[in-house]
């Protein structure tokens, strides 16, 4: 069989869920709470084209020339110094990398670091996309469960001590899927276990500029910065389609994340970085990311109130403080799955939990994002879900 030729990798690794979900949201009466999506209506078109013709009138046809692997020396200069601003740690630009999304830096580290059968520990639940990047290169997974307030530190002592693991890949801030947030107590203490048991933290932190309440959480490059690696991305705050992300690594790191680079794809395209580059230099980002927060609270809320008003009791939610997610749980013994497929027949969907799990998975988690849906649509959404609720209770 021609199957035969395909590399053992890739055998064990799934397509994406959300992406075979999202196929049913193509029709338009149906509603989605499933996808991970920024709101288009905040995409800076207008600025985006300005700063294009900007790009071709300054740097005329060199603009599409190949460039370095680092990534263009502005934009590497303009997320060192708001890390210093947002977070007060100092990144030397020599140490960061500018990447195809953060996605491709999960990637690039589990290029550097991963040989098959080496040991990940990894957030339960978990974000799929690092789940199935990682799925490549074939590692045990060593899920450690996240509540409330962050990781389980017991056992997260459990694993790191069992496994002689490499990595701690985490999304500390509105955590996907929970939506929770780490405490400073919690991360100084996953801090202090990594020291101990000589791990790499991999802090992805797609979503941390996008607080609508609730207090700023220290980076674990605070704690720990000879052994944290940073990830960013421009896709939530700007826009996804220029896929243009970062590497925030030690030096002693980064070199071999510069091989990787090179020999991945040589460099992320200069052109989206120039003109990213011209669009923060012409406008106020801060300005721009605080109409998304207001926007995305406002439905965070009303997502809230409306599931508090219209759900069974014994459904519980998480309360996030920013980001897309909220994460609920059916009663004990109930499957989302099968939810799912109620609430596919009230043209309303989400995303059961199981596939956010390495291990024996969680039957009765879920999955739902207020980002693209206006409060009168959710409350539509919700009601609709609702109905499929009861029918499944």
């Amino acid at each position: 069989m021609m199957e035969d030729l395909f590399a053992e990798r890739i055998q064990g690794v799934p397509r994406s869920f959300i992406r075979e979900i999202l196929k049913a949201s193509v029709n338009p009466e149906v509603i989605s709470f499933a996808g991970g999506l920024p709101n288009p209506d905040f995409f800076p078109v207008k600025e985006i084209e300005a700063a294009t013709s900007a790009v071709f009138k300054r740097y005329g046809p060199k603009i599409l020339q190949y460039s370095n692997s680092e990534g263009d020396l502005e934009l590497r200069e303009f997320i060192s110094s708001r890390y210093m601003l947002k977070k007060g740690i100092d990144i030397p630009v020599e140490n960061i990398i500018i990447t195809n999304g953060s996605q491709q830096g999960i990637d690039l580290l589990a290029k550097v670091f991963l040989n098959s059968g080496d040991s990940v520990l990894i957030e339960e639940p978990g974000y799929l996309g690092a789940i199935q990047s990682l799925s490549l290169y074939q590692p045990v997974f060593r899920p450690v469960p996240v509540g409330d307030t962050g990781m389980d530190i017991a056992a997260l002592e459990r694993a790191s001590k069992s496994s002689a693991a490499k990595l701690l890949y985490m999304v500390p801030t509105f955590q996907n899927p929970s939506g929770i947030t780490y405490s400073n107590e919690n991360r100084r203490q996953v801090a202090a276990v990594a020291a101990e048991n000589k791990f790499i933290l991999i802090e992805d932190d797609p979503y941390g500029e996008l607080r609508f309440s609730g207090e700023h959480a220290n980076s674990f490059y605070t704690y720990l910065p000879e052994q944290t690696v940073l990830l960013g991305s421009f896709s939530k705050i700007v826009a996804p389609g220029f896929r243009l992300g970062w590497i925030a690594a030690p030096e002693w790191i980064s070199e071999k994340l510069i091989v990787a680079k090179q020999a991945a794809d040589l460099h992320t395209s200069s052109f989206t970085q120039k003109i990213i580059v011209e669009f923060l230099q012409a406008n106020d980002l801060d300005q721009h990311i605080s109409k998304i927060i207001e926007v995305y609270g406002a439905q965070c809320k009303a997502m809230i109130e409306a599931i508090g008003r219209q759900f069974p009791e014994d459904i519980s939610i998480t309360t996030p403080d920013g980001g897309m997610f909220l994460w609920g749980r059916l009663p004990e013994g109930r499957c989302s799955m099968t939810l799912f497929e109620e609430a596919l027949k009230e043209k309303v969907v989400f995303v059961p939990g199981d596939p956010f799990y390495t291990g024996k998975g969680s039957q009765n988690s879920f999955r739902l994002n207020y980002s693209c849906v206006d409060a009168a649509t959710i409350e539509e959404g919700v009601g609709r879900l609702t109905k499929a609720i009861e029918h499944f209770l």
